[in-house]
């Protein structure tokens, strides 16, 4: 049998991801799950989001995620079957009031209340110009039509790459995506319990079809934040797969 290229792609795509998916989590929620060869991915009304690779959210950097150098290969792979695709990047002032650098008496990973609710302190990190708010360097940026960049106000973080965190201020990603006629959104990146979960839901919210990644992304894990997120997954009717 003779494949055409983008056939062979996604096939390819299919057997890393099955190869290289997380154990600890693709146990959970099954019923939920879908295999990217069997929906067709990459259609003119479909778009990759790739959320945040970038290096201080992998090994070495000062909110690393374990491991989250090891998506970057998945993610390459199913950027060629893609033709519409995005970047997030978290994008913060020196002195962004989610760093607990700006805080005397707080704990990394403690919260605090803000007007749009509360808020995770979080070492500094991807801080504007630095190389910890660029790309991964093995991360394929070529391909990507657009770049979106969050969290440069510096009272108010931004997990989503569609809203900032008080769920009002626009990112403008909504608008973009509207204006292409994308119906459905793959999701991936760092890190699935934090910004790819809300990035995930606000995109179902909109009225977009979401699947999330399986074997192109990795969580934080604080907590019961994995299972927090697959749960909402679940009820919400995201795919994770």
């Amino acid at each position: 049998m003779v494949l055409n290229r983008r056939k062979f792609i996604k096939y390819s795509i299919i057997s890393s991801l099955a190869t290289h998916s997380v154990g600890f989590i693709s146990s959970a929620y099954a019923d939920n799950k879908v295999s990217l060869s069997n929906v067709n991915a990459g259609s003119d009304s479909d778009i990759l989001l790739i959320i945040d690779v970038q290096n201080d959210f992998c090994p070495g950097g000062s909110l690393g995620v374990k491991d989250g150098d090891k998506i970057i290969k998945n993610i390459n792979l199913i950027q060629e079957s893609f033709s519409n695709i995005a970047l997030t990047q978290d994008w913060h002032p020196i002195n962004h009031s989610s760093f607990v650098t700006e805080y005397s008496d707080k704990d990394v990973f403690s919260s605090i209340d803000m007007p749009y609710g509360k808020q995770t302190l979080w070492p500094a990190h991807c801080v504007q110009g630095t190389n910890g708010a660029d790309f991964h360097k093995d991360l394929n940026t070529l391909k990507a039509n657009t770049i979106i960049r969050k969290g440069f106000r510096k009272e108010i973080d931004s997990y989503s790459g569609f809203f900032e965190n008080d769920k009002v201020t626009p990112t403008g990603l909504e608008g973009l995506l509207k204006t292409l006629k994308i119906k459905r959104v793959f999701i991936c990146g760092l890190a699935l319990d934090f910004c790819v979960n809300y990035t995930a839901l606000d995109a179902k919210s909109l009225g977009f079809e979401t699947i999330v990644i399986e074997g192109a992304t990795l969580p934080v894990d604080i907590g019961d934040s994995i299972k927090n997120t697959l749960r909402g997954f679940k009820n919400k009717g995201i795919h994770y797969g």
